[in-house]
C-alpha cells in the first residue's frame, strides 16, 4: 500500500484527453449542432498534432517538449488552413480530416523509426 495516489491520475488524464479530442473531431466532422463542437474541435486540431510530436520528442525535458509541441501544432494547422485557402478549398471537414492525416503520419513515421532502432539493434547484439 505503499503506491503513490497521483501515480494514476496521468493515465487517466491521457484517457480523457483523448476521449475530449476524438468527441471534437466526431462533431466537427458530423456538422452536430452543438455547443461543445468548437471547444472540443478546438481541442483536437491542437492535441492531435500536439502529442504526435510530443511522442517524436521524447529525448527533451518535459517544459521544452510541451512548448515544442504546441508550437508544432499550431505550425501544421497554419500550413493546413494555408494550403486549403490556396486551392480554394476550405472546409472544416477537410481541415479536421487533413490534421488527423498528417498527426498520425507522423505518429507512424516516429513508430516505425523507434522499431527499425530497435530491430538494428538486436542484429548487431
Amino acid at each position: 500500500m505503499d503506491q503513490d495516489p497521483g501515480r494514476d491520475l496521468l493515465p487517466l488524464l491521457a484517457g480523457a484527453a483523448a476521449a475530449i479530442a476524438g468527441v471534437g473531431a466526431v462533431l466537427a466532422l458530423t456538422d452536430t449542432d452543438s455547443p461543445l463542437r468548437a471547444p472540443f474541435a478546438l481541442f483536437f486540431l491542437l492535441a492531435a498534432p500536439g502529442t504526435a510530436v510530443g511522442i517524436a520528442l521524447r529525448g527533451m525535458e518535459p517544459f521544452g517538449r510541451t512548448i515544442a509541441s504546441l508550437s508544432a501544432a499550431v505550425a501544421l494547422n497554419l500550413l493546413v488552413a494555408q494550403g486549403m485557402l490556396a486551392v480554394h478549398r476550405w472546409s472544416v471537414r477537410g481541415g479536421i480530416a487533413a490534421v488527423a492525416a498528417l498527426s498520425s503520419l507522423i505518429l507512424l513515421l516516429v513508430l516505425v523509426r523507434r522499431f527499425r532502432g530497435r530491430t538494428a539493434r538486436r542484429r548487431a547484439s
